[in-house]
């Protein structure tokens, strides 16, 4: 029996094989194998899930090893040399015509590229802020509203305080939060716990706070299911009450805290600011 042709796949089956196949290839690679595969590559359902690169330019790119060089190299060959991260995320998002609900967005992402997102990305349930978005984590919060089916945010350094009672207010499906690397202090908790009473899934893993803010999150989050607290720094080990307290939670990781010697004599915040 003579073997079917990927080219000849209903089109349906093709757009959903290949939208699996990650953005570099989605663009530089699949539209080039033949014309039935360029067409799929054009279907906004190919473009859903947005996991942009960590860097766009490779002049952005410290690490000789990163796996972003060869990516950022590739760009500038086929598109222009100083394609600017603004314009790449505006040309990748159009793509989706609004149906993409999950994105990362990549390092040195703008305010004007951010707006472009909200405004486009009405069917959002993902985002992914990054670590080196520090100018725009400010101005998150006026956007959240436009993200009514969000469920998930990977949150930078900054500014929680402001953007999670934006999530309780708009993002009634809102369950999952991460902010590892991050200082969480009382104003923090407090956020975590009045703004997100249905959260089920939190990670600071790597984060600063210490026993008491702990203590406000396990006695506050009724719905946790996955709370992971590894190598987290201002306590050293989960004691006999944390552990009760957190009794209710299926899955909870909390090895590898530590209580750094200068601790004490610091502003945590700064810690979290380079």
């Amino acid at each position: 029996m003579e073997e079917r042709k990927w080219e000849e796949l209903n089109m349906d089956i093709l757009v959903n094989v290949l939208g699996r196949a990650g953005m570099e290839s989605l663009l530089l690679d699949v539209p080039y194998v033949c014309k039935s595969w360029y067409k799929a590559s054009r279907e906004p359902q190919c473009w859903e899930n947005l996991i942009f690169p960590t860097y766009i330019k490779s002049d952005d790119i410290m690490e000789e090893d990163s796996p972003d060089r060869a990516f950022a190299e590739r760009l500038a060959v086929n598109y222009q040399e100083n394609l600017s991260v603004t314009a790449f995320l505006k040309f990748i998002v159009n793509r989706s015509c609004g149906r993409t609900t999950i994105i990362k967005l990549p390092n040195y992402c703008t305010e004007e590229a951010l707006e472009y997102v909200a405004n486009e990305c009405p069917r959002l349930k993902v985002l992914h802020v990054g670590a080196f978005n520090m100018s725009i984590e400010d101005i998150i919060p006026k956007f959240i509203s436009k993200w009514k089916s969000l469920e998930m945010m990977r949150m930078g350094k900054l500014h929680m305080e402001e953007v999670l009672p934006q999530i309780g207010l708009h993002c009634n499906n809102f369950i999952w939060l991460s902010a590892p690397h991050t200082f969480i202090g009382k104003d923090e908790a407090s956020a975590i716990v009045t703004s997100l009473p249905k959260l089920k899934y939190l990670d600071l893993h790597n984060a600063s706070f210490e026993k008491e803010t702990l203590v406000m999150i396990l006695k506050g989050c009724k719905k946790l299911v996955h709370l992971d607290i590894r190598d987290c720094w201002g306590f050293h080990g989960v004691d006999a009450e944390m552990l009760e307290l957190a009794s209710h939670i299926p899955t909870f990781m909390y090895e590898g805290s530590i209580i750094l010697p200068f601790y004490d004599k610091v502003n945590e915040r700064t810690m979290f600011m380079v």
